[in-house]
C-alpha cells in the first residue's frame, strides 16, 4: 500500500484571506489527508469555529481525508469547551494534541494522537489505540531506529504518521514569547503574530540561527526535511508522511513529495529541490539518532 500524504494544521496566524487562498490550492494538490484547526493560541480569532467546520466539509468535498485539529496547551475554560465540541462531534476525524482531547474524544469516535502525545514505546502504543487510537503521529525528536523498534513491537494494528517536513514544533509555553519580544503582555499581545507568517526568527550573539518563536510554541529554525530516506521509510511500514504548511512553496513542495513516492523523481532529487523552496536552511538531525539542527544527508541548496 502506498504511503499517503498528509498537510498538518497551520501553525501560524494567517489573515483569513491567506487562509481560504492557501486551501484553495491545497484542493487541487495531491495530498490525501488534511489537518485543519487552530493548534497554537485561542487569541487567533479571524477564524472561527464555524469557519473551519465549513472550510473542513469543503475539503471532505473536494475528496480529502480531513481531520479537526485540537489546541496542544489548553489553559482556560473556553478552550476546554472549543475542544470538547471538537471531541464530540461525529463528522470528521479529530486529532487529540494533548491527553485531555484523548480522553474527551475516547468513546466518541477514533482520533489521531498528535507529535505532542508523548507516544515514546509500544506500551503507551497500545495502550492509546485500545482508547480509539486509529493514527499516531511520531514525536518529532524521535530517530528512525526508536520508531522502528517501536512498529516491530506494537501489538495493535494503528497507522503511523511521521512529521516529515517543515519547522519542527519542540516546545509549548504559557508565556508568549512573541508578545514578550515586543515588550507586550500576553492578553494585550496586539496579536503581533501576524507579522511573522513563517514564525519569529530568533538568533544567538553571534549571529547564528536558533530557533523560531511562534506565539506560546517553540519550533526549530532550520526546516526538517527527512524525503532523502523515502525507502527506508518505506521499509519501515509508516503509513502517512506529514508535510508542514509554510506560507510560500507549500503545493510545490506537497507535488515534490508526491512525486518521489510514486517514484517519478528520486528522493535525493526531491530533496534536493525543496530544499530550495525553505526560507532558511534545512535539518534532519533527528531522525538519524543527531542533535536536530545537523543535516546529514544531501545540501541546503
Amino acid at each position: 500500500m502506498s504511503i499517503k500524504l498528509s498537510l498538518g494544521p497551520v501553525l501560524y496566524y494567517w489573515s483569513k484571506e491567506k487562509l481560504l487562498a492557501f486551501y484553495d490550492e491545497v484542493i487541487s494538490s495531491p495530498v490525501d489527508i488534511v489537518y485543519v484547526g487552530e493548534t497554537i493560541c485561542s487569541r487567533r480569532r479571524l477564524m472561527r469555529a464555524n469557519d473551519w467546520l465549513e472550510l473542513a466539509q469543503r475539503l471532505s468535498d473536494a475528496g480529502k481525508e480531513v481531520v479537526l485539529s485540537t489546541m496542544a496547551l489548553i489553559e482556560a475554560g473556553s478552550e476546554l469547551s472549543a475542544a470538547r465540541r471538537i471531541c464530540e462531534q461525529k463528522d470528521f476525524l479529530v486529532e487529540a494534541n494533548d491527553m485531555g482531547a484523548v480522553q474527551m474524544r475516547s468513546g466518541n469516535g477514533q482520533f489521531v494522537a498528535g507529535h505532542s502525545v508523548n507516544i515514546y514505546n509500544h506500551h503507551t502504543l497500545d495502550l492509546l489505540a485500545g482508547l480509539g487510537m486509529k493514527r499516531w503521529v511520531m514525536p518529532v525528536e524521535l530517530s528512525r531506529d526508536a520508531l522502528k523498534d517501536i512498529l516491530e513491537q506494537k501489538t495493535q494494528p494503528v497507522e503511523t504518521e511521521v512529521f516529515a517536513f517543515g519547522r519542527l514544533p519542540l516546545a509549548y509555553s504559557a508565556r508568549c514569547y512573541t508578545a514578550r519580544a515586543h515588550d507586550l503582555p500576553k492578553d494585550d499581545c496586539e496579536f503581533r503574530c501576524l507579522d511573522y507568517e513563517d514564525g519569529l526568527l530568533l538568533k544567538t550573539r553571534e549571529d547564528e540561527k536558533f530557533l523560531t518563536i511562534n506565539g506560546i510554541q517553540t519550533q526549530s529554525s532550520s526546516v526538517f526535511n527527512m524525503i532523502a530516506d523515502l525507502d527506508n521509510v518505506k521499509d519501515m511500514g509508516v503509513d502517512v508522511l506529514r508535510i508542514s504548511p509554510q506560507s510560500r512553496h507549500t503545493p510545490q513542495v506537497i507535488q515534490y513529495f508526491s512525486d518521489a513516492v510514486k517514484g517519478e523523481c528520486s528522493a535525493a532529487d526531491a530533496q534536493h529541490s525543496i530544499n530550495k523552496l525553505i526560507p532558511t536552511d534545512a535539518c534532519d538531525g533527528y531522525w538519524y539518532g543527531k542533535p536536530g539542527m545537523d543535516l546529514t544527508t544531501g545540501d541546503a541548496a
